[in-house]
C-alpha cells in the first residue's frame, strides 16, 4: 500500500531557486514527523535551502508509519534484493523533488536515519549519484560498494550503543570507502543509541557547513601543480 505523497513535509521552501535541496528520510515504521527536529535545525542554519522530510512510500508491516522495504525476516542476502527493488522508487522520489525545486545532484543533500540512511547510502552506488552530500545516521550499506561516487561526500554518524544497527558497520564502511578513494567522514558517539540526539544534529550541521569535498581539494591541487 503506497502512502500519499502529501504525507511528506516541506519544512522550509526557498523563496527562489534553492542553493541546496535537503531531503530527509526517516526510519522504518516511522514518519516524516520524526525528522522535524533535525529538519528545523537545518532550515535555521541554511536559510536559502529547501528542506523536506520525505514520507517513505509504503505502509509499515511492523508498526504504524512507513517503510521503503520490509524488515520482517530480513537477512544479509535478501536485504540487498529488497533495497534494490525499492531503489527505483527512491531515486524517482529524489528526482521528483529536484525537478520541483530546479535542483541538481550538485545542490542536493540526502540525510537519512536507519532505513532512510540505508537507502541514501545505496543511492550513491548508482551512476550518476543523485546527490553531492549524504549524511547517514545509524545506517549501513546493504552491501559494501566495489566503487565509490567520486562527486559525493559521505558523512557517517553512529551511536556506539546502537542495538539496532551496530556502529561497526559505520567503521567498516569508512574503511572500505577510504580504500577505494572515497570522500568519507565517520563519527562514532560513545553514549548514543539508535537515535538522533542533539549531538548528532549539531554534527550534521557542522559537516554540511565546513567539510570541503575531496573533489575540490583535488581540483585545487591539480591547478597548483599545473602552475608550478
Amino acid at each position: 500500500m503506497s502512502s500519499n505523497c502529501l504525507d511528506s513535509i516541506v519544512i522550509q521552501q526557498a523563496g527562489q531557486r534553492p542553493d541546496r535541496l535537503i531531503l530527509l528520510f526517516h526510519g522504518v515504521g516511522s514518519s516524516p514527523e520524526s525528522m522535524l527536529p533535525l529538519g528545523h535545525r537545518l532550515a535555521a542554519e541554511f536559510a536559502h535551502a529547501t528542506v523536506v522530510s520525505v514520507a517513505s512510500p509504503f505502509a509499515s508491516d511492523i508498526s504504524a508509519g512507513y517503510q521503503w522495504f520490509s524488515v520482517q525476516g530480513v537477512t544479509e542476502k535478501n536485504r540487498v534484493e529488497r533495497v534494490a527493488t525499492a531503489m527505483t522508487t527512491f531515486l524517482a522520489e529524489v528526482r521528483s523533488w529536484q525537478e520541483r525545486e530546479d535542483a541538481t545532484a550538485s545542490t542536493t543533500v540526502l540525510v537519512g536515519f536507519s532505513q532512510g540512511a540505508v537507502m541514501a547510502l545505496e543511492a550513491t552506488s548508482k551512476h550518476p549519484s543523485p546527490a553531492a552530500r549524504v549524511v547517514a545516521i545509524a545506517g549501513r550499506f546493504a552491501a559494501l560498494p566495489a566503487e565509490t561516487a567520486q562527486h559525493t561526500s559521505l558523512h557517517l554518524l553512529h551511536g556506539k550503543l546502537d542495538a539496532v544497527i551496530s556502529y561497526r558497520f559505520a567503521v567498516e564502511t569508512a574503511q572500505c570507502l577510504l580504500g577505494i578513494g572515497g570522500d568519507v567522514t565517520v563519527d562514532v558517539l560513545p553514549f548514543v543509541g539508535h537515535e538522533i540526539n542533539v549531538d548528532i544534529i549539531e554534527l550534521t550541521v557542522r559537516h554540511l557547513q565546513s567539510h570541503v569535498p575531496k573533489v575540490l581539494w583535488e581540483e585545487a591541487l591539480s591547478v597548483k601543480t599545473n602552475k608550478a
